[in-house]
């Protein structure tokens, strides 16, 4: 008999180490910065792909938060990344996201630098750990801070320092450095569920007012989230009993305005998911419109209205202090582009108003092109339309009709109560037959 022998066991491969707790997050935060920066998409958007490997609501919110305070922030962690290194070239990109990501940890979001850096190291695997962690250590040794005011990015800074001036720069430099508070428009707007101020009829401003879902009255359907200048449209068409259409309509903050005024609505969207998010904001406030999923260069409805309401797609440059993201995505083609399309639907959708109807064209732009250039060019091609200034009183005390009858919202206006998103809105009468 032989001998037997036993054959010897591979060696195990050495463990590596457990990723730091709350790495994963990061992770999300990184995706969602470069969907943003290099594909152009939107942040929200962008949200559910970007944090698929999360479970825990918390940790989701935590990416966002971190996505977006870099987007916020980006110039001035640039500045701080360059002032520590000449080593991190433009084209390490993973490198600068990971310290743009622990920087903006760091000193805006109050995370401790031992944990904003160790999250974001697994981020540069295959790539410069050293330098980053480094770098890192460097400006936090140095006392390194973000200026209280941040810095507008470059092109955007320029385009409205040549259409607005200083000042109005100033002032979105002010307003991008945090989020603003939350407004709320009331269904009833003799309703007094809530404690905050109250810069109109039917409006609510809330500071620090946590999960919305848990605010009173949001199970009652008695309000519905809308910034103040997104309120105006609808509030220059007023109350009424007759058909009005709401085009581009969701989520429907417009719409439920117009139901509540009474108006029998119609409000078209081209997206079905926003129609659907529209259905259940009406579910919940218990207001009624038709919803029509549908592209407004393609759908029609079957007879005029007597008010119609056009709140075209743009390039939301007006609502950066919630969204910053769209500084970085709306470059002069996408400011471009969307006008042309805003001049195709308005075209279209004057000639769904009755004669002696209104036509509230507004745009969450801070562009001309897709404001005042527009509506000229509108007021050129139909002669049978004309400018309606608003009224003594239909305006929040602070918000004044331009000399021109329409009314521009910019960086700065009301700033003193915390402000609003930048609108253009232009309220039109059509002539009598």
């Amino acid at each position: 008999m032989g001998l037997m022998t036993t054959r010897a066991k591979p060696p195990r491969p050495p463990r590596r180490p457990a990723l730091p707790l709350g790495t994963a997050t990061r992770r999300a935060a990184l995706r969602l910065l470069d969907a943003v920066l290099r594909r152009g998409e939107a942040l929200e958007a962008a949200l559910p792909a970007a944090t698929r490997d999360l479970v825990s609501p918390p940790d989701r919110g935590l990416a966002h938060a971190i996505a977006a305070e870099t987007l916020r922030r980006l110039p001035d962690l640039d500045a701080l990344i360059d002032s520590a290194t000449r080593q991190i070239l433009p084209d390490d990109a993973k490198a600068r996201m990971a310290l743009r990501i622990a920087l903006a940890q760091a000193l805006a979001l109050g995370t401790p630098p031992h944990a904003a850096i160790a999250t974001v190291l697994p981020l540069v695997d295959g790539g410069p750990r050293r330098l980053v962690h480094g770098v890192f250590g460097t400006l936090m040794r140095g006392g390194a801070a973000l200026p209280e005011t941040p810095t507008l990015l470059a092109p955007v800074a320029e385009r409205w320092r040549e259409a607005w001036g200083e000042e109005v720069v100033a002032a979105a430099s002010r307003a991008i450095a945090a989020p603003p508070p939350l407004d709320l428009t009331l269904r009833d707007p003799a309703w007094s569920g809530l404690e905050g101020e109250s810069l109109a009829p039917g409006h609510v401003r809330l500071v620090d007012a946590g999960p919305v879902p848990e605010l009173p009255g949001y199970d009652a359907g008695a309000w519905w989230v809308q910034d103040l200048a997104a309120s105006l449209p609808a509030r220059l068409i007023g109350s009424g009993a007759g058909q009005a259409l709401d085009l581009c309509a969701a989520p429907g903050g417009k719409t439920l305005q117009l139901a509540a005024a009474g108006w029998q609505v119609t409000a078209v969207d081209a997206s079905k998911s926003r129609a659907a998010r529209l259905n259940e904001n009406l579910a919940r406030t218990g207001l009624s419109a038709d919803v029509v999923v549908g592209d407004v260069l393609d759908w029609a409805p079957d007879a005029p209205a007597e008010a119609v309401l056009v709140d075209a797609p743009c390039s939301a440059t007006g609502i950066f202090r919630r969204h910053p993201d769209v500084l970085h995505r709306a470059h002069d083609g996408v400011i471009a582009e969307m006008a042309e399309l805003q001049g195709r639907i308005l075209a279209r959708a004057a000639d769904w108003v009755k004669p002696g109807g209104l036509l509230v064209y507004a745009t969450c732009s801070l562009e001309p092109a897709e404001g005042e250039a527009q509506l000229a060019q509108f007021l050129g091609q139909r002669g049978d339309f004309a400018v309606m200034p608003p009224a003594p009183g239909e305006l929040p005390a602070g918000i004044a009709a331009h000399p021109d009858g329409y009314v521009r919202t910019l960086p700065g206006t009301v700033e003193a109560t915390g402000g609003c998103d930048g609108f253009f809105i232009a309220r039109l009468r059509r002539a009598s037959a």
